[in-house]
């Protein structure tokens, strides 16, 4: 079992009430909660399936030197890069419009 946080924008009320089911949501949109991998991996799935044009991120505990791993979903000024096996966070320039 891990801790895993999901956080969600801009998201349909179904997913949010999905998400409720298993994680507890502590403010609007960002839910925690202690699952397995198997559930971890169901609720991801959720998410690719419901969250249309919102964005999501879930991070979830891991013994790997950071601590944590995680994943997003839509689009997002924060874009998940690859540095020497260390994942951090670009963040883009807003758009010019």
């Amino acid at each position: 079992m891990a801790m895993i946080t999901v956080v969600t924008e801009t998201v349909p009320p179904r997913l949010r009430g999905r998400l409720a089911v298993w994680l507890l949501e502590v403010r609007a949109g960002v839910y925690v909660g202690n699952v397995s991998r198997r559930i971890r991996e169901m609720i991801w799935f959720q998410v690719t399936e419901l969250a249309e044009d919102g964005n999501v991120v879930m991070a979830w505990s891991t013994n790997n030197e950071s601590g944590f791993e995680f994943q997003t979903y839509g689009e997002n000024r924060r874009e998940p890069i690859d540095v020497d096996g260390l994942r951090l966070v670009r963040f883009l320039p807003a758009d010019s419009e």
